[in-house]
């Protein structure tokens, strides 16, 4: 038995927010009850001590916190802006290739609607700008289960019937998969938010909702952020999670353009 107080204590070890866990934190504990089982380690005092000599250990416990929750369009409003906004923009501005990259793909939901989004939007373009997706987690796992792109149909319950039916095979009840060319040139890459540099430079959109800014602690995510904000070229844009703040320093690099976007300035 995992009570809140030591799972308090496993995130106040790792630098991790409890407010950021507090709704998800039931699965989360399980697999940490999992993890300490396999270990031995019959106690919390017990299991952080092996995770602070060992940073393997640590790097699977942390890997056994990460959380795959999500769905498809999640938060309409942001997919409307980016529809009647964003990507015009994007399309004018880089005619030739834009570049996305979704940090904390999970199970591919995010990657997929974008994709989604951008086959819908260039399809009244003759010759559309290439697209460059990739899509980064810390649980390899997950992007198995990305790649295979099946989903139970309460992950596309913000997909109304035309998006069903035009990008998702029916393949049994309740279960759903994005058709094959969703699939193409979707690069999916193991990658650590915290420790690991961003995989591309001059990125003109980049998804970080619900991950780097909901679970771990200001002072463990201000290093990565600036990494990732480094990363965007002048004038790309950060989407963030409909509960999720910037702290004031990257606001010197950002400015407002919705709720959930924000914009690269040039300096």
């Amino acid at each position: 038995m995992l009570d809140d107080q030591q799972f308090a204590m496993l995130l106040a070890f790792l630098n991790y927010s409890w407010d950021g866990y507090r709704k998800v934190r039931k699965g989360v504990k399980k697999r940490v009850i999992r993890h300490m089982q396999e270990l031995g380690c019959r106690n919390m005092d017990h299991y952080l001590a092996r995770l602070e000599a060992d940073p393997g250990l640590r790097a699977e416990c942390r890997r056994q916190l990460t959380v795959s929750i999500s769905r498809f369009f999640r938060d309409l409003r942001l997919w409307e802006i980016l529809e009647a906004h964003v990507l015009p923009e994007l399309a004018a501005r880089q005619p030739e290739t834009v570049k996305v990259w979704s940090a904390g793909c999970a199970g591919g939901e995010e990657v997929y609607s974008f994709r989604i989004l951008w086959e819908s939007f260039t399809a009244k373009y003759s010759t559309p700008p290439r697209l460059k997706v990739i899509a980064t987690d810390l649980a390899p796992q997950y992007l198995e289960r990305a790649k295979k792109g099946i989903y139970p149909g309460g992950a596309l319950r913000d997909a109304d019937a035309e998006r069903r039916s035009d990008w998702f095979f029916n393949v049994k009840k309740d279960r759903y998969i994005v058709r094959p060319w969703v699939k193409n040139g979707i690069d999916w890459r193991v990658q650590d938010l915290l420790t690991d540099p961003p995989p591309a430079e001059g990125l003109d959109l980049v998804f970080l909702r619900n991950s780097l800014l909901t679970y771990y602690m200001p002072d463990l995510s201000a290093k990565p952020l600036q990494r990732v904000i480094n990363a965007l070229r002048p004038g790309g844009f950060l989407v963030i999670g409909a509960k999720e703040q910037l702290p004031e320093a990257a606001r010197n690099h950002l400015m407002p353009y919705d709720r959930y976007v924000f914009r690269k300035t040039a300096a």
